[in-house]
């Protein structure tokens, strides 16, 4: 399988940059500053390139079977568009090449799903990118692609695990945080399994 990863060189894109390599995955990284991506192996790619600029991101989707998005907001928890406005370009540009499928890292919180006053608040306090986060998963869905939206809780840098969790319908009982590479692992599974088809799974 062919694959583009945009936000390669975040926190989670390079461990599915890495990890996807390792399973014989080729793999197109689709990134801002090429020097931040610490990878080199011979089935990979590197793409220079603005995430909001259509030409560039329709151009470097053209041959791949799946698109992996991992892009985060520059603006941090601030009011933005940004997310969705990224999405929108890379859902054009997946039209443009008869590319259908997607997996889109979004976070835990965007259907409501928390709960609890903790939950509550985490989502009050999130607020912001769960609705930039909601705006581009709907754009997603309402074009027609084949997606999974993966929605992890308190990602971190701890060492990959291999035993998370998921949920079709909300979170895991007694979520908590799940390591970035165990999430860049899902997204691998989802990629290979038809099942992760159409949903939105999350991960803990």
């Amino acid at each position: 399988m062919k694959i583009i990863v945009f936000g390669a060189t975040g926190g989670t894109g390079q461990f599915v940059v890495q990890q996807a390599l390792e399973e014989g995955f080729e793999v197109t990284a689709f990134v801002r500053t090429p020097s931040k991506l610490k990878i080199a192996h011979g089935n990979l790619t590197t793409i220079k390139g603005n995430a909001f600029n259509q030409g560039e991101v329709t151009a470097a989707i053209k041959g791949h079977d799946a698109v992996v998005s991992c892009l985060g907001s520059s603006q941090g928890m601030k009011k933005s568009t940004e997310l969705q406005e990224m999405t929108k370009v890379i859902v054009t540009g997946m039209g443009k090449n008869g590319v259908k499928r997607i997996v889109y890292i979004a976070s835990a919180g965007i259907h409501n799903e928390l709960p609890g006053i903790s939950g509550k608040l985490i989502m009050r306090v999130l607020k912001n990118t769960l609705i930039d986060h909601r705006v581009a998963t709907d754009c997603i869905k309402a074009n027609g692609l084949i997606y999974t939206i993966v929605r992890p809780m308190g990602l971190t840098d701890r060492p990959f695990s291999g035993k998370y969790r998921e949920s079709t319908t909300g979170l895991p009982k007694g979520s908590r945080s799940i390591p970035r590479a165990d999430v860049a692992d899902f997204i691998l599974k989802a990629l290979k399994d038809k099942k992760y088809e159409n949903t939105s799974i999350g991960v803990s």
